[in-house]
This record gives structure tokens, C-alpha cells and sequence, in this order.
């Protein structure tokens, strides 16, 4: 498999050891040793994943993530936390990160976590939309930003991604499994009616009418399909 991978990790040995292994797996690798220098790389390359630690001098794993989803990068992040980080590990899922692996791996798991973030992005390859408009609300994907009559509204990089998600596929009927896969990647914990809490913040935020929906619709017993 061909693809290019960042490791951002300031353990010189851990680098080393992934770098020869997953150039061995024919993967291209670059390598950053803080969390600053590790976003600028990011943000000024293409890279098919991210390999990010949690604990980074500079600025902190869980910073990055948040920076490259504010910045719309949609790179897949997998992070590497302790055994004992499961507050950061559920703060990295909630702020962008597709995946974890709690420190020390071995070097299957790793291999297989790599491999399944890479099916998942070859699998989901379209034409994604960079901006949209409807209603009162105006969308800029490439910067995480959105405006309701002109005016800024918050949402949560999981919110971001699942409007991004439905936008794209507009006029479809998108099933609760789908956006398991999709949006969630059957993370450990969530279920439909993780999903269906996630579309009713939308529709608060976005001012969709929470009783009769005009825009992200209810298809009952199926998932849930977005009208402009």
C-alpha cells in the first residue's frame, strides 16, 4: 500500500521504529517532533494520515487535532495516548480524530489501524463540497466556519462533519448505519442514538424547526436526509 504518513511524536526511538516499519510496508514518511511544527507540516502538505501523540512539547496532540479541523483539513488523525489518558482519548474523538492507540501498541494493531483509516478514505472518495448556502445559513468546509444571518455559530467538530457528511449527499436517503461508518467509524460507545442527539443539536443550532424539520429530515425507521 502506498501512502503518505506524518508521525508526529517527540520520542526519538518510537520514531525511528515506525518510520522503518511502515517505510518497510512501502508507506512514504515524514516526521515532525512537536505539535507546532507537526500543524505547519499538515497544513502545508498532503499527507493520506496523521499519526499524532497526545503528549507533544510546543503544543499539545489534542490542540493539533482541533487546529486542523478549524482549519477544515480532513486528514485521517490517529491518535496515541497512555493507558491511562481516557479523558484525552475521548477528548480527541470528540474534537476530530478518527481513531486511537493506547501506548505501548504492538505492531499488528497498528498496522491494522492504519490499514482500516486508509480503506475508509479510499471507500469515501468524492467530489466534497467546499462551500454551501441555504435557508439563512452559509457554510465555508474549507475553514470550519458557519453563519446564520450573517452572524457566527458554533458547532462541534463532530457536528461539522456530520453536516458535511449530509450536505454531500443532499436529496439521499443517508441510513444511521451509514453515518456510523462514515462519520463515527463505529467508535466504541456510540450508537443511533448518539447520532440522533448529534442531528437535533444541528437543528437547534441551525434553526431548523426541531418539530417539523424543513432541512435535515427524519426518514423514519431508515436515517435521516438533507434538503436545502
Amino acid at each position: 500500500m502506498s501512502a503518505k504518513v506524518l508521525l508526529i511524536e517527540d520520542e526519538a526511538g518510537l520514531v525511528t521504529t515506525m518510520s522503518d516499519l511502515l517505510t518497510a510496508k512501502g508507506f512514504t514518511i515524514d516526521s515532525a517532533n512537536d505539535g507546532l511544527a507537526g500543524l505547519a507540516k499538515v497544513l502545508s502538505g498532503r499527507f493520506d494520515l496523521v499519526i499524532l501523540d497526545v503528549m507533544l512539547p510546543g503544543m499539545s496532540g489534542l490542540d493539533v487535532c482541533r487546529k486542523l479541523r478549524e482549519h477544515g483539513n480532513d486528514v485521517p488523525v490517529l491518535m496515541l495516548t497512555a493507558k491511562t489518558q481516557l479523558a484525552d482519548r475521548v477528548a480527541g474523538l470528540r474534537l476530530g480524530a478518527d481513531d486511537y492507540l493506547i501506548k505501548p501498541f504492538e505492531t499488528p494493531e497498528l498496522l491494522a489501524r492504519i490499514d482500516a483509516l486508509l480503506r475508509r478514505l479510499q471507500k469515501g472518495k468524492f467530489a466534497p463540497v467546499l462551500s454551501f448556502q441555504f435557508d439563512k445559513i452559509e457554510i465555508d468546509f474549507a475553514i470550519g466556519k458557519v453563519l446564520k444571518d450573517g452572524v457566527p455559530i458554533t458547532l462541534s467538530a463532530k457536528e461539522m462533519e456530520l453536516l458535511r457528511y449530509l450536505v454531500d449527499r443532499r436529496g439521499k436517503v443517508v441510513s444511521r448505519d451509514e453515518l456510523l461508518k462514515g462519520v463515527w467509524d463505529y467508535q466504541p460507545g456510540v450508537s443511533s442514538r448518539t447520532i440522533d442527539v448529534h442531528v437535533a443539536w444541528l437543528r437547534q443550532k441551525l434553526g431548523d424547526d426541531l418539530q417539523t424539520p424543513r432541512h435535515i429530515q427524519t426518514v423514519r425507521g431508515v436515517g435521516y436526509r438533507f434538503s436545502p
